[in-house]
């Protein structure tokens, strides 16, 4: 089968051929039909997680994926031949099946989900991590209606999520965001959208004019280095949280966390069903087909992102 796979960690990801997966008792055999990037993907092609799972080369990359399911493994059945579902690539070894791939095989107990009558695949394959961590950041930081949050890399999947989800609570949601994003931002629910390209110090003075003595929770989703991190976190009220999603340590003085997503099949229900019924918006920026993946990769890397790219096995 097609697949996009490294053949050691940091090599250029290529579209190669490897042999098509078998489902293992208690798995399934999906048909991918639609694939989502996350920063993840190019992560594992890295090795950031080398050592803490186990791996196989050629690497398939990839984590959220959707289509339809078509082989079961020995064992109970959750599924059937022919449901379609979408979900995220969990089971080790690494790289045994990927989403970047024709066909992967998942554990029916692991994240995966049916999708909705009227749901469209693509839709769902863009879900699972982007969908996920936004919901749980925002149980995480415990917001509430009526509080402030900022939001640093807003424009992107995750970013996009949890503006709309922390906006549906009644929180006043600013997003920072870099060029001329501010208006979809706006119409997915921030009250204030804030253009990063002019420097962290207009940042800082935009959020001192709306909150002079600071919002009441952080989410920055970009920042991989501490003096950045601090640069955000002093925007934060005393007494307010701060929330990475890049392992970067807080400075003293402000409660923190470094989140970490579990995901689980019944929020991706919850999700789709937001979805479906028109409750929640998923921000589509790209449709390409696997074999620009590689290059794909690589303007992810570069940051920026617009919302989710989705590629069509």
């Amino acid at each position: 089968m097609r697949a996009i796979a490294v053949s050691t960690f940091g090599a250029e990801p290529c579209l190669v051929e490897v042999p098509k997966p078998g489902p293992a008792t208690g798995e399934v055999r999906v048909k991918v039909e639609y694939a989502a990037l996350n920063p993840l993907d190019w992560q594992t092609g890295d090795g950031v997680r080398d050592e803490a799972v186990p791996h196989v080369f050629p690497l398939v990359l990839g984590t959220d994926f959707a289509g339809r399911v078509d082989m079961i493994g020995s064992g109970d059945n959750t599924f059937r031949v022919g449901d379609p579902v979408f979900g995220r690539v969990t089971a080790p070894p690494l790289g045994r099946c990927g989403a970047y791939g024709e066909y992967v095989c998942v554990p029916q107990d692991s994240p995966i989900a049916l999708v909705p009558s009227g749901l469209p695949l693509q839709v769902a394959a863009a879900l699972p991590t982007a969908g996920s961590t936004a919901a749980q950041i925002l149980s995480s930081t415990a917001v509430r209606s009526g509080l402030t949050l900022l939001v640093v890399g807003a424009t992107g999947g995750v970013g996009s999520f949890l503006t709309q989800l922390a906006a549906a609570r009644g929180t006043a949601v600013v997003a920072a965001v870099r060029g001329d994003e501010g208006r979809r931002m706006r119409a997915l629910g921030a009250i204030a959208t804030v253009d990063t390209a002019s420097g962290s110090a207009a940042l800082e003075a935009a959020v001192r004019d709306l909150y002079p003595d600071g919002v009441d929770a952080l989410v920055d989703l970009v920042s991989t280095d501490t003096a950045s991190f601090a640069a955000y976190t002093a925007l934060v009220r005393d007494g307010g949280v701060a929330v990475t999603t890049r392992g970067v340590a807080a400075p003293g003085g402000i409660a923190w966390a470094d989140f970490r997503l579990a995901p689980t099949a019944a929020l991706l229900d919850e999700l789709a069903s937001a979805v479906a019924s028109g409750e929640l918006t998923v921000p589509i920026d790209m449709e390409l087909p696997l074999e620009k993946a590689p290059q794909a990769l690589v303007q992810n890397r570069a940051g920026g992102a617009r919302g989710k790219t989705v590629f069509t096995i």
